[in-house]
């Protein structure tokens, strides 16, 4: 399936080549919404209906004054650029997206249409925004602060699994952040006294491979360190992780949903129905140079008590 088609299938296209879909009830022009994503259709599925769930308390109503469209990469971020610039040529007026991946491939494809983040990791540095209360460019949104709910993520594994002392750190290298999470994990474990194994896994077909590499250094325990790559393929990496039974700590519930033992992180469903006032407000003449980059101040910590039994935790 081509690129173009994939964005047209995954939801209400709007732009050039669709007169239809121009006007809303009325004959008011629909606005155009563009949403970004690494994961899959499916994966992506419950967020994007927060989002339009949080849109339609605004006022914005699918088909009468606005118009979305939803681009997957299906985990493959090599799409990115590509699709990044599927939204220039259909004249979206926002793009919304929740990587540093897909910020970093919008970012280069304009300078110019506002783009909103959803929980992006490091906006400063990564250079997405000159600083969280000034953003300065076309980029603002929501950070969700990983490089610093990591190492809580790492405590609360260690708490439930005292005696493992070697602890594998699962990280995409293709995410613009794994630097700084890396660090940070590494800052975390010496805190705990732990070693810190670091095993690349940044594509779905290497996280065979990088269970592989957990086993065979011995490693005690693990954390996958949250990436939309990883969210689409939870099921996978759960199947993947149950015959080691070895504790794995996430950043996102979804993995704790499919299977995982415990997450800690930001609610990623609620940051997205808060986005919508980014849009809203950008939708309204607001300039994202002009909107602050808000931090999260509500973190989840969610345990899957029949894995935990199943592992004698």
């Amino acid at each position: 399936m081509t690129t173009r088609r994939k964005i047209t299938l995954a939801g209400l296209l709007f732009g050039l080549g669709a007169p239809q879909c121009g006007r809303g009830q009325g004959g008011a022009a629909l606005r155009r919404v563009g949403v970004l994503q690494v994961p899959s259709e499916a994966a992506s599925a419950q967020r994007h209906e927060a989002f339009r769930l949080g849109m339609l308390e605004l006022g914005w109503v699918a088909g009468k004054n606005i118009a979305y469209r939803f681009a997957y990469a299906d985990g493959d971020v090599s799409r990115l650029e590509a699709l990044a610039n599927e939204f220039i040529d259909h004249k979206a007026e926002v793009i919304v997206n929740s990587s540093g991946a897909s910020t970093r491939a919008l970012q280069r494809a304009t300078k110019t249409i506002p783009i909103v983040m959803v929980n992006v990791s490091d906006p400063v540095g990564n250079g997405f925004v000159a600083s969280l209360a000034r953003p300065g460019g076309n980029i603002t949104g929501l950070s969700n602060q990983q490089e610093d709910v990591l190492g809580k993520l790492i405590e609360l594994l260690h708490e439930l699994a005292p005696s493992a002392r070697r602890l594998a750190i699962v990280l995409n290298e293709n995410n613009p952040s794994q630097a700084v999470l890396w660090a940070a994990a590494q800052a975390a474990c010496m805190v705990l006294g732990l070693q810190p194994i670091r095993v690349p896994a940044n594509a779905p077909d290497q996280l065979a491979a990088a269970v592989a590499q957990i086993v065979n250094q011995r490693a005690q325990a693990v954390v996958f360190i949250a990436d939309p790559m990883y969210t689409s393929q939870r099921d996978h990496i759960a199947a993947l992780m149950l015959p080691t039974r070895l504790p794995v700590g996430y950043g996102l519930r979804d993995h704790v949903l499919a299977g995982g033992l415990l997450s800690y992180g930001v609610n990623f469903d609620s940051s997205w129905r808060y986005a919508a006032k980014y849009v809203d407000k950008i939708l309204k003449g607001a300039r994202p140079a002009d909107l602050p980059v808000e931090q999260p101040t509500r973190f989840e910590f969610v345990i899957n008590l029949k894995t935990a039994k199943a592992l004698g935790l």
